[in-house]
């Protein structure tokens, strides 16, 4: 029924490289033949750090003018249309220059296209009538006045990890619901499983993985990263520590 795919991050030839494995076929100006009765599914982070970013914008809108894929809008996606808009939001990794100094290679028609595509994203999806839900950083445990932010930027806890990284607050440890709610925002070696939330960011830029959970079958399918676009000093040491590098 749904292939939810984890943050891209620009990663456009692993994102081929899983589609095809999904059963996915790519023409060549990147319109996308769905296998029957698929559907693809992003938790967002389409932008920022990664080699291709353009194509990968391409890729995403086209197949979702089509009908053949949803996606919600990540804190990086948000960051980027805000920019477009004049704003300057705080950032701390260096991504969005990247995809910056990429964007302005492409006509001014195409990044105005982008722009208004990432302001019309929803935040978060319902999906088979409410057994799955995707959002990019996950569900407010509590009420909150604005739980879009939630969904799309989670919520920090005020203290820093060992790396000086900005601790997240770890809701999924707290969801009681039934619904399977997949998420991105946070790069693991695997996917990672608490009750029925599922990360899928398995931190393809830092050189990890592509990873993809087939629903309802709640299989994953992955493809290796093909290079180290960015670095993240958390993700380096879990590689490291698993023997990965």
């Amino acid at each position: 029924m749904y292939d939810v795919i984890g943050d891209v991050h620009g990663c456009l030839p692993e994102l081929l490289e899983l589609l095809v494995k999904l059963g996915y076929r790519v023409k060549s100006n990147l319109d996308l033949v769905a296998p029957p009765g698929r559907r693809l599914v992003f938790v967002g982070d389409l932008v920022d750090r990664g080699p291709d970013i353009p194509g990968t914008l391409r890729l995403v809108m086209r197949g979702d003018a089509e009908g053949t894929l949803l996606t919600v809008l990540g804190n990086h996606d948000d960051k980027l249309r805000r920019t477009f808009d004049g704003e300057n939001p705080k950032s701390t990794s260096g991504g969005r220059a990247v995809s910056l100094a990429q964007l302005e290679k492409e006509p001014k028609k195409f990044r105005r296209e982008v722009r208004d595509y990432l302001a019309h994203l929803p935040s978060r999806l319902d999906l088979d009538t409410g057994r799955l839900i995707v959002v990019h950083a996950g569900l407010p445990p509590r009420e909150v006045p604005d739980p879009r932010h939630y969904y799309i930027y989670g919520e920090k806890t005020g203290r820093k990890d060992e790396f000086g990284y900005e601790e997240r607050e770890d809701w999924a440890s707290r969801y009681t619901g039934s619904a399977t709610v997949a998420y991105g925002h946070t790069p693991n070696l695997d996917p990672e499983l608490k009750g029925t939330t599922i990360n899928l960011d398995t931190g393809c830029v830092f050189g990890g993985r592509l990873t993809a959970l087939r629903y309802p079958e709640m299989t994953f399918v992955s493809v290796p990263a093909k290079a180290k676009y960015a670095d993240s000093r958390r993700f380096t040491a879990a590689r490291k520590r698993a023997g990965l590098e």
